[in-house]
Protein backbone atom coordinates (compact mmCIF):
# COMPACT_ATOMS: atom_id res chain seq x y z
CA UNK A 1 0.00 0.00 0.00
CA UNK A 2 0.78 3.64 -0.26
CA UNK A 3 0.21 6.07 2.34
CA UNK A 4 -2.51 4.45 4.80
CA UNK A 5 -5.56 6.92 5.30
CA UNK A 6 -6.00 5.33 9.04
CA UNK A 7 -3.12 3.26 11.17
CA UNK A 8 -4.78 0.47 14.16
CA UNK A 9 -2.86 -1.25 16.81
CA UNK A 10 -3.60 -4.18 19.16
CA UNK A 11 -2.45 -2.48 22.66
CA UNK A 12 -0.45 -5.45 25.01
CA UNK A 13 2.58 -6.15 23.88
CA UNK A 14 2.50 -3.79 20.80
CA UNK A 15 1.72 -0.31 22.19
CA UNK A 16 2.39 -1.36 25.67
CA UNK A 17 3.43 -4.07 28.10
CA UNK A 18 0.73 -6.11 28.89
CA UNK A 19 -1.62 -4.35 31.27
CA UNK A 20 1.10 -1.15 31.40
CA UNK A 21 0.64 2.29 30.55
CA UNK A 22 2.20 3.36 27.69
CA UNK A 23 5.50 5.00 27.39
CA UNK A 24 6.42 8.59 26.79
CA UNK A 25 7.62 7.74 23.76
CA UNK A 26 4.85 5.84 22.76
CA UNK A 27 2.52 8.71 23.40
CA UNK A 28 4.54 11.45 20.94
CA UNK A 29 4.16 9.02 18.59
CA UNK A 30 0.72 8.45 18.56
CA UNK A 31 0.22 12.25 19.12
CA UNK A 32 2.26 13.04 15.72
CA UNK A 33 0.00 10.18 14.28
CA UNK A 34 -3.25 11.88 14.81
CA UNK A 35 -2.23 14.78 13.66
CA UNK A 36 -1.81 13.09 10.20
CA UNK A 37 -4.10 10.24 10.18
CA UNK A 38 -7.05 8.61 12.14
CA UNK A 39 -5.71 6.02 14.50
CA UNK A 40 -7.69 3.02 15.97
CA UNK A 41 -6.22 0.71 19.13
CA UNK A 42 -8.20 -2.65 19.54
CA UNK A 43 -7.70 -5.21 22.04
CA UNK A 44 -9.32 -7.58 24.65
CA UNK A 45 -8.80 -4.93 27.84
CA UNK A 46 -12.02 -3.42 28.95
CA UNK A 47 -12.28 0.24 28.49
CA UNK A 48 -10.75 0.93 32.15
CA UNK A 49 -7.58 -0.65 30.93
CA UNK A 50 -7.69 1.69 27.48
CA UNK A 51 -8.42 4.80 29.92
CA UNK A 52 -5.52 4.16 32.53
CA UNK A 53 -3.08 2.68 29.97
CA UNK A 54 -3.77 4.88 27.22
CA UNK A 55 -5.62 8.19 27.39
CA UNK A 56 -4.16 9.54 30.80
CA UNK A 57 -1.04 9.14 29.28
CA UNK A 58 -1.23 11.56 26.33
CA UNK A 59 -1.37 14.69 28.04
CA UNK A 60 -2.23 17.86 26.78
CA UNK A 61 -3.42 16.53 23.00
CA UNK A 62 -5.83 19.10 21.07
CA UNK A 63 -9.37 18.08 20.54
CA UNK A 64 -9.35 17.64 16.91
CA UNK A 65 -6.29 15.26 17.09
CA UNK A 66 -8.18 13.26 19.59
CA UNK A 67 -11.52 13.38 17.18
CA UNK A 68 -9.40 11.17 15.22
CA UNK A 69 -8.64 8.68 17.61
CA UNK A 70 -11.14 5.30 17.80
CA UNK A 71 -10.96 3.09 21.01
CA UNK A 72 -12.75 -0.47 20.47
CA UNK A 73 -12.13 -1.86 23.91
CA UNK A 74 -12.79 -6.04 24.19
CA UNK A 75 -12.33 -6.39 20.94
CA UNK A 76 -14.33 -4.06 19.21
CA UNK A 77 -17.75 -5.24 21.20
CA UNK A 78 -17.13 -1.32 22.71
CA UNK A 79 -16.35 1.89 20.33
CA UNK A 80 -15.44 5.21 21.88
CA UNK A 81 -14.96 8.12 19.71
CA UNK A 82 -14.08 11.55 21.05
CA UNK A 83 -17.01 14.41 21.85
CA UNK A 84 -14.96 17.31 22.29
CA UNK A 85 -14.67 16.53 26.09
CA UNK A 86 -14.29 13.01 26.71
CA UNK A 87 -14.29 9.78 25.08
CA UNK A 88 -17.82 8.56 24.98
CA UNK A 89 -19.39 4.87 23.65
CA UNK A 90 -20.75 4.90 19.55
CA UNK A 91 -21.85 1.47 20.67
CA UNK A 92 -21.55 -1.65 23.38
CA UNK A 93 -22.88 -4.87 22.56
CA UNK A 94 -23.33 -5.97 26.14
CA UNK A 95 -23.24 -9.99 26.77
CA UNK A 96 -26.74 -10.68 28.37
CA UNK A 97 -26.80 -12.05 31.73
CA UNK A 98 -27.48 -16.00 31.10
CA UNK A 99 -25.17 -15.63 28.47
CA UNK A 100 -22.17 -13.99 31.27
CA UNK A 101 -23.34 -16.62 34.22
CA UNK A 102 -22.69 -19.37 31.59
CA UNK A 103 -19.41 -18.08 30.36
CA UNK A 104 -18.35 -17.88 33.89
CA UNK A 105 -19.32 -21.39 35.36
CA UNK A 106 -17.77 -22.87 32.03
CA UNK A 107 -14.20 -21.01 32.40
CA UNK A 108 -14.45 -22.26 36.26
CA UNK A 109 -15.41 -25.46 35.68
CA UNK A 110 -13.35 -26.50 33.42
CA UNK A 111 -10.00 -24.89 34.34
CA UNK A 112 -10.78 -26.95 37.65
CA UNK A 113 -10.99 -29.71 35.66
CA UNK A 114 -7.93 -29.40 33.69
CA UNK A 115 -6.15 -28.36 36.70
CA UNK A 116 -5.52 -24.82 35.38
CA UNK A 117 -7.00 -22.79 38.04
CA UNK A 118 -4.60 -21.07 39.78
CA UNK A 119 -5.04 -21.08 43.58
CA UNK A 120 -3.11 -18.38 44.95
CA UNK A 121 -3.45 -16.18 41.47
CA UNK A 122 -2.45 -11.78 40.98
CA UNK A 123 -6.07 -10.80 41.20
CA UNK A 124 -8.84 -11.75 39.87
CA UNK A 125 -9.13 -15.01 37.35
CA UNK A 126 -12.89 -14.05 36.36
CA UNK A 127 -13.78 -10.73 34.74
CA UNK A 128 -17.33 -9.37 33.52
CA UNK A 129 -15.70 -7.16 30.88
CA UNK A 130 -19.84 -6.51 30.29
CA UNK A 131 -19.12 -6.97 26.47
CA UNK A 132 -16.87 -9.72 26.83
CA UNK A 133 -15.96 -12.75 29.76
CA UNK A 134 -12.29 -12.74 30.85
CA UNK A 135 -9.83 -15.95 32.04
CA UNK A 136 -7.07 -14.99 33.37
CA UNK A 137 -4.75 -17.68 34.45
CA UNK A 138 -2.57 -16.36 36.70
CA UNK A 139 -4.80 -13.48 37.36
CA UNK A 140 -5.38 -9.77 36.64
CA UNK A 141 -1.93 -8.51 37.76
CA UNK A 142 0.26 -11.46 37.24
CA UNK A 143 3.87 -10.15 36.38
CA UNK A 144 4.86 -10.19 32.56
CA UNK A 145 7.76 -13.05 33.37
CA UNK A 146 5.22 -15.01 35.09
CA UNK A 147 2.51 -14.74 32.49
CA UNK A 148 5.69 -15.88 29.85
CA UNK A 149 6.74 -18.60 31.32
CA UNK A 150 2.84 -20.07 31.99
CA UNK A 151 2.07 -20.94 28.48
CA UNK A 152 5.00 -20.33 26.10
CA UNK A 153 3.70 -22.99 23.20
CA UNK A 154 -0.29 -22.19 23.84
CA UNK A 155 -1.26 -26.10 24.77
CA UNK A 156 -3.05 -24.96 27.85
CA UNK A 157 -4.96 -22.32 26.33
CA UNK A 158 -5.76 -24.46 23.70
CA UNK A 159 -7.13 -26.97 25.89
CA UNK A 160 -9.51 -24.77 28.22
CA UNK A 161 -10.66 -22.50 24.92
CA UNK A 162 -11.35 -26.03 23.48
CA UNK A 163 -13.32 -27.09 26.38
CA UNK A 164 -15.02 -24.32 26.89
CA UNK A 165 -16.35 -23.24 23.83
CA UNK A 166 -17.79 -26.73 23.34
CA UNK A 167 -20.02 -25.87 26.64
CA UNK A 168 -21.20 -22.57 24.93
CA UNK A 169 -22.02 -22.81 21.07
CA UNK A 170 -23.66 -19.43 20.95
CA UNK A 171 -20.80 -17.64 21.85
CA UNK A 172 -17.41 -16.66 20.86
CA UNK A 173 -14.39 -18.44 22.57
CA UNK A 174 -10.74 -17.45 21.69
CA UNK A 175 -7.17 -17.47 22.94
CA UNK A 176 -6.09 -13.53 23.96
CA UNK A 177 -3.07 -12.46 25.58
CA UNK A 178 -0.24 -15.15 27.19
CA UNK A 179 -2.70 -16.57 29.86
CA UNK A 180 -5.98 -15.96 29.00
CA UNK A 181 -9.19 -16.70 27.52
CA UNK A 182 -11.97 -14.43 26.17
CA UNK A 183 -15.89 -14.78 25.17
CA UNK A 184 -17.79 -12.66 23.67
CA UNK A 185 -21.16 -12.84 21.38
CA UNK A 186 -20.50 -15.06 18.48
CA UNK A 187 -18.85 -13.72 15.50
CA UNK A 188 -17.09 -10.94 17.62
CA UNK A 189 -13.15 -10.63 17.28
CA UNK A 190 -10.60 -8.28 16.41
CA UNK A 191 -12.14 -8.75 12.32
CA UNK A 192 -15.41 -7.95 13.59
CA UNK A 193 -14.41 -4.75 14.86
CA UNK A 194 -12.32 -3.49 12.25
CA UNK A 195 -15.24 -3.89 9.79
CA UNK A 196 -17.25 -1.82 12.19
CA UNK A 197 -14.28 0.92 11.79
CA UNK A 198 -14.49 0.69 7.54
CA UNK A 199 -18.24 0.96 7.82
CA UNK A 200 -18.48 3.76 10.39
CA UNK A 201 -15.26 5.87 9.16
CA UNK A 202 -16.08 5.21 5.64
CA UNK A 203 -12.00 4.04 5.25
CA UNK A 204 -11.53 0.83 3.69
CA UNK A 205 -9.89 -1.86 4.69
CA UNK A 206 -7.42 -1.50 2.38
CA UNK A 207 -6.61 1.61 3.40
CA UNK A 208 -6.12 0.46 6.94
CA UNK A 209 -2.74 -0.22 8.37
CA UNK A 210 -2.38 -2.16 11.50
CA UNK A 211 0.46 -3.46 14.38
CA UNK A 212 -0.09 -6.20 16.50
CA UNK A 213 2.27 -8.95 17.82
CA UNK A 214 -0.28 -12.27 17.66
CA UNK A 215 -0.90 -12.17 13.82
CA UNK A 216 0.41 -15.89 13.68
CA UNK A 217 -2.62 -18.18 12.52
CA UNK A 218 -4.76 -18.98 15.99
CA UNK A 219 -3.11 -14.98 17.19
CA UNK A 220 -5.98 -12.67 18.22
CA UNK A 221 -4.68 -10.33 16.00
CA UNK A 222 -4.79 -12.79 12.69
CA UNK A 223 -8.53 -12.22 12.15
CA UNK A 224 -7.23 -8.67 10.80
CA UNK A 225 -5.07 -10.15 8.67
CA UNK A 226 -6.85 -12.62 7.49
CA UNK A 227 -9.63 -9.79 6.24
CA UNK A 228 -7.14 -8.16 4.06
CA UNK A 229 -5.88 -5.30 6.03
CA UNK A 230 -2.33 -4.77 5.85
CA UNK A 231 -0.35 -5.67 8.49
CA UNK A 232 3.07 -5.07 9.74
CA UNK A 233 3.69 -7.76 12.98
CA UNK A 234 5.91 -6.40 15.94
CA UNK A 235 7.59 -7.70 19.16
CA UNK A 236 6.61 -5.41 21.64
CA UNK A 237 6.53 -1.94 22.16
CA UNK A 238 9.93 -0.81 21.44
CA UNK A 239 9.62 -2.82 17.89
CA UNK A 240 6.60 -0.74 17.68
CA UNK A 241 7.95 2.90 17.88
CA UNK A 242 10.89 2.24 15.80
CA UNK A 243 8.45 1.03 13.14
CA UNK A 244 6.50 4.40 13.72
CA UNK A 245 9.31 6.33 13.46
CA UNK A 246 9.67 5.02 9.75
CA UNK A 247 6.13 5.23 9.01
CA UNK A 248 6.19 8.84 10.13
CA UNK A 249 8.60 9.45 7.78
CA UNK A 250 6.58 8.44 4.63
CA UNK A 251 3.41 10.62 5.96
Amino acid sequence: MTTPRLVAFDLDDTLAPSKGAIDPRIAALLRALMHRVDVAIISGGNEEQFRSQVIAQLGETDAADLARLHLLPTCGTRYLRHDGDDFAPVYAHDLSADERDAALLALREEAERLSLWEPEPWGDILEDRGSQITFSALGQRAPRDAKTAWDPDGAKRAALRNAVAARLPGLEVRSGGSTSIDITRAGIDKAYGMNQLAELTGIPLTDMLFYGDRLDVGGNDYPVLAIGVPCVAVEGWEDTAEKLDELLETL
